[in-house]
């Protein structure tokens, strides 16, 4: 059964010609494509609108947040920094909010605070790393970033900088292994937590790429009590199709730290292509969720 939908109600005083040979359900599935499109631009106009909204109140955000970074860091230390740290990117994660968009963190198993954790993730979009940081602030998240984001974004950074990152050249893997190698002994001396996106770069298109075990592995050898912890991230990919301009608003973001791995008596390949198996299972089963 087809059922007709009426865009407009007729008006008086207007003649209206109707082929009285045309067939219903052609009628009804060409206004239905009219509506599709309507609809269509005025979510793209909606987008707009709410990024602008966001934009400005994310510009806002990093410029203060970064006087804060440097007040803390040089008049009360580290832990002062860290907090204001946490509380920025609990403000960048809470404030998509302005666009509609929700936020799941799931965590499926607590986490110990008294030996160090490598979270191992698949890589959509920048915005992959607020949550963690706020959601795993009692593991102090330290990254592995690319060099390039150590300068040109405020806040960001200037955290980066602070923080202990591992800063790499891509271009040159001596110079990658010796600061990966220097968080791996940051965080098993001091039972802190590294995060590694193993794709090696981001997946706009939420197909995640193989994961490589070079940076793990050398985690591992400088970090040998670490656990293993896979991050399961999805949707912030579509979110920022183009970057951060325009966002898609009314999105479902969602993280999912999933059971850990003990590295002990494993091989790092085994323990890589695990994390990556229980990731993409993840995935699939939040997809068919979704649907």
């Amino acid at each position: 059964m087809v059922s007709k939908l009426r865009l407009f109600q007729p008006v008086p005083g207007i003649r209206y010609h109707l082929n009285n040979n045309a067939n219903p359900a052609t009628v009804t599935f060409a206004q239905k494509i009219i509506v599709c499109r309507v609809v269509s631009v005025f979510k793209k106009l909606l987008d707009y609108l709410l990024s602008v909204v966001y934009a400005i109140y994310f510009g806002l955000l990093l410029l203060v947040y970064h006087v804060l970074q440097a007040a803390a860091f040089h008049g009360f230390g580290r832990p002062a920094h860290k907090k204001v740290v946490d509380y920025m990117n609990a403000s960048i994660t809470f404030g998509w909010l302005l666009t509609g968009t929700t936020v799941r963190f799931r965590q499926t198993t607590p986490l110990p605070t008294d030996r160090p954790i490598i979270f191992v993730a698949n890589h959509q979009s920048m915005f992959d790393i607020p949550p963690i940081i706020w959601f795993l602030r009692a593991h102090t998240p330290t990254f592995v970033s690319k060099i390039e984001l150590a300068h040109g974004t405020p806040a960001v950074s200037y955290n980066l900088r602070k923080s202990g990152a591992a800063l790499i050249d891509r271009k040159d893997s001596k110079q990658a292994i010796t600061e990966i190698s220097r968080l791996g002994k940051l965080i098993q001396e001091q039972n802190l937590s590294a995060v590694i996106f193993p794709e090696g770069t981001r997946s706009p298109s939420g197909q995640m790429r193989p994961f490589v075990t070079g940076g793990v592995s050398v985690l591992l050898k400088r970090a040998p009590k670490a656990l293993v912890v896979p991050i399961a991230i999805r949707g912030t990919g579509a979110f920022t199709p183009k970057g951060l301009f325009p966002l898609t608003s009314f999105s479902r973001l969602s993280w999912v730290a999933l059971p850990p791995i003990e590295p002990t008596g494993q091989s790092v390949e085994e323990i890589v292509r695990q994390a990556e198996s229980a990731i993409a299972s993840e995935l699939s089963h939040s997809l068919a969720e979704a649907k």
